[in-house]
């Protein structure tokens, strides 16, 4: 694993707890963190000692978006990004990490604004602190709101009508509304965020390696299906996959004799 600046890994067995680590900054997207992100989460697809991302933010926030600050003053484009420069650059953090096997919980607390948002947006669970308070500030700044896959991901998630509102105003959520809403899974105290990451990562881990995997997969290709059969196709091909792996029949021997799973790596 490079040695990163920005964020922070620490590895817990099948578990890496990624954190953004510009406390200073409220944890704001700069250059070299969008690069170590790419990095990072580009590493994971071959990967299979990591089952489960845990991401969260240093200090008081989550992340509050773009470095307005580094962007205004360093206005040269970056040779990445597929000719997007900067924009696409950055976009191709969360395309990876939709694209990794791994499943991505975000513990949210604070600010999660803009690029941040879309960050939590694009896990595949959030929990939120009693402190989150989420929204898409591109439009604040005389952007659109349609950026970083927050137009893929939030109606998704929450709805044509409360995204419209979201994207059009810029206006926050807070973690209760959120709650509501289906943003997210579970609302704590901010000092038992962490906990309750732990507990989902391990309740996560009670799955096989191929069958987390798989149901990722399925899960996504099913949300943009054109058919049933299509969806139906995806799900007959990942159950064939996994019953032909051991794990099928150590978890069908662990649930017949009321035990706990031994899987190994498929």
């Amino acid at each position: 694993m490079p040695e990163y600046t920005t964020i922070t890994i620490e590895k817990r067995g099948e578990v890496d707890w990624l954190t953004l680590d510009r406390p200073e900054a409220m944890n704001a997207i700069n250059l070299q963190m969008v690069g170590e992100l790419n990095d990072y989460f580009g590493r994971l697809y071959n990967d299979g000692s990591v089952r489960v991302v845990v991401m969260r933010g240093a200090g008081k926030a989550y992340c509050a978006g773009l470095d307005i600050k580094e962007r205004a003053d360093d206005r040269g484009e970056v040779p990445f990004g597929g000719g997007f420069g900067f924009q696409g650059y950055l976009a191709d953090v969360y395309i990876k990490m939709r694209r990794c096997p791994q499943v991505i919980v975000s513990l949210v607390h604070g600010p999660a604004c803009g690029g941040g948002f879309a960050f939590a947006l694009a896990s595949d669970i959030r929990l939120a602190g009693e402190s989150a308070r989420m929204n898409s500030a591109f439009i604040r700044i005389g952007l659109s709101s349609c950026d970083m896959g927050v137009s893929y991901f939030l109606p998704r998630l929450v709805g044509h009508s409360l995204a419209s509102e979201l994207m059009l105003t810029g206006r926050f959520i807070n973690a209760e509304r959120a709650l509501a809403a289906n943003l997210v899974s579970e609302v704590v105290p901010d000092a038992d965020l962490d906990a309750a990451g732990e507990r989902w990562a391990e309740e996560l881990l009670a799955a096989s390696p191929m069958g987390l995997r798989m149901t990722k997969e399925g899960l996504q290709i099913a949300t943009d299906a054109g058919s049933l059969e299509a969806a139906m196709a995806i799900e007959n091909r990942n159950q064939l996959m996994t019953s032909a792996s051991p794990n099928f029949r150590e978890g069908m021997g662990a649930f017949l004799e009321k035990r706990k799973p031994n899987y190994t790596s498929d």
